[in-house]
């Protein structure tokens, strides 16, 4: 077992289910752990050489750039609903991220046989 991957991906599949915590409850501790995880599952993917590893990092710096004008928005101007839309566009991206590593999954899985 490679836990190194193991890492990568604990941390992305964490991006996503702490963002759809903030948008299950909308406070400002969820959303500050959903874009915290999100800037360490970004940190993760710097250096890594793999088959998608440029569009891996790009969806994941769009969530960033998405979680953290969302974090601004909500404590500076106290707008929830803006908050939580640029949380759906953070949710996208990592949704993406699922789906580029599925697909490099099954890359590498049919290049072993």
């Amino acid at each position: 077992m490679d836990w190194g991957k193991v890492t990568f991906v604990f941390f992305i599949l964490m991006s996503l289910t702490s963002t759809v915590g903030f948008l299950y409850e909308q406070n400002l501790v969820m959303l500050f752990i959903a874009g915290g995880v999100n800037i360490l599952s970004t940190i993760l993917k710097i250096g890594v050489r793999s088959f998608m590893s440029a569009e891996l990092m790009a969806a994941s710096l769009v969530a960033d750039l998405h979680l953290i004008p969302s974090f601004i928005y909500m404590q500076v101007f106290n707008e929830v609903n803006i908050a939580v839309a640029l949380a759906l566009g953070a949710l996208v991206a990592n949704i993406v991220s699922i789906v580029f590593i599925a697909i490099e999954s099954i890359k590498s899985y049919n290049n072993y046989n």
